[in-house]
């Protein structure tokens, strides 16, 4: 079987939380017998195409951004050529180019959706594209909530319910690198023994802004770790407010990013609006044993961290609790350590990606419906 994943970006260009699932996917998938084609959108001149991973990456040309949307050119034909090619079409969710892309090309293959969010931020826009959207979603056989949370917030996902499957996000610890003696000690000596930590890129859903207000007056780091569009005003609001113990570390490998997992005390993750459907990096402070932090936004952050078992959960826009709730964990570390195991624990037996992979290569067989596709089982 052959799976064509279309969505606007991809690894190893950029390091979101949609980008590293598709990835841990197509990873997976490979186990199973399934060949992974990624088609995304690229600022580079170089479009051929290139092996990843373990699968194939293609790139159409990105020619200009509407509304924070990635439009192409080339990325109808390009579709339509990959489509042609594959037994079923995995769209990532939203991306309105997409939507187009998908009625004009005219492509009779299967298809499902992933979807990753709902649109919250351009409100106007939406009252546009909603149509689109709507027809988009009602066309494909399935759509993929990745939380029951977001199943039952969601009220376009309510709309479709009847073709709506859940299945969560998924990662694969062994992908990850262990960090060398060197960068452990570098970092530790940074740094220090308790420091909180958050993870991704710098974005307006994050709450950063918030998590940098409920820094005033702790005693112990914060450290963000990541790049984007709003690092500038974030290092702007920590200059006025003159704090001292926050760290911005701008963009790191990966091999850093598991050392400070590895070495923090908790990860904290603010996001404040639904745009965060469920928190990739959230889930690796799980996965790392850390105990967590995180706002009630209806969304699958509430999936992973469970209120007072793996961690503690704030209302929204509240830096005050957001505060609280640090020096909270900073106080009991005893508290703390107990619910990063627990945290771990629920990783393991919920968000490992071969659960995800096997629920995805189940959902597929189902979908493409031949006999060759009945024959698939994992490999090794």
């Amino acid at each position: 079987m052959k799976v064509l994943h279309f969505f606007k970006t991809a690894l190893p260009e950029t390091r979101g939380g949609i980008e590293q699932v598709i990835n841990q996917l197509c990873r997976g998938a490979s186990q199973y017998g399934i060949e992974s084609d990624v088609l995304a959108l690229s600022q580079g001149t170089d479009q051929r195409s290139f092996d990843y991973d373990g699968y194939r990456n293609h790139r159409a040309k990105l020619n200009f951004h509407l509304a924070s949307t990635g439009f192409s050119f080339s990325a109808f034909a390009r579709f339509s050529e990959l489509a042609q090619q594959a037994d079923l079409i995995h769209y990532h969710f939203p991306w309105p180019l997409m939507d187009l892309v998908h009625f004009a090309t005219r492509v009779k293959k299967p298809s499902l959706v992933t979807y990753h969010s709902d649109v919250v931020r351009q409100k106007n826009l939406l009252r546009v594209y909603r149509p689109l959207m709507n027809a988009f979603l009602g066309s494909t056989k399935r759509i993929v909530a990745s939380s029951p949370n977001y199943l039952q917030t969601s009220e376009v996902l309510q709309k479709f319910s009847d073709k709506v499957s859940v299945i969560t996000y998924g990662l694969d610890k062994s992908t990850y690198p262990v960090p060398t003696a060197s960068s452990m000690s570098a970092w530790a000596e940074r740094l220090g023994p308790k420091f909180f930590l958050f993870v991704g890129v710098l974005r307006y859903y994050k709450g950063l802004h918030i998590l940098i207000e409920a820094a005033k007056g702790l005693d112990f780091p914060i450290v963000i770790a990541g790049a984007g569009p709003i690092e500038s005003e974030l290092k702007q609001q920590a200059e006025n407010l003159g704090l001292k113990n926050i760290h911005f570390l701008g963009y790191l490998t990966e091999e850093d990013k598991a050392a400070l997992l590895t070495l923090c005390y908790a990860v904290v993750f603010p996001s404040h609006l639904r745009s965060e459907s469920f928190g990739v990096s959230l889930l690796e402070g799980a996965m790392f044993r850390k105990p967590l932090i995180s706002s009630e936004i209806g969304t699958g952050t509430t999936y992973i961290n469970i209120a007072n078992v793996t961690g503690l959960v704030v209302p929204p826009s509240d830096p005050i609790a957001l505060h609280k709730a640090m020096q909270q964990l900073a106080d009991h570390p005893q508290e703390a350590q107990a619910m990063g195991l627990r945290a771990q624990e629920r990783y393991w037996s919920h968000f490992t990606a071969e659960k995800m992979v096997s629920n995805y290569v189940d959902l597929y067989k189902e979908l493409v419906g031949s006999k060759s596709a009945q024959s698939f089982n994992r490999i090794g």
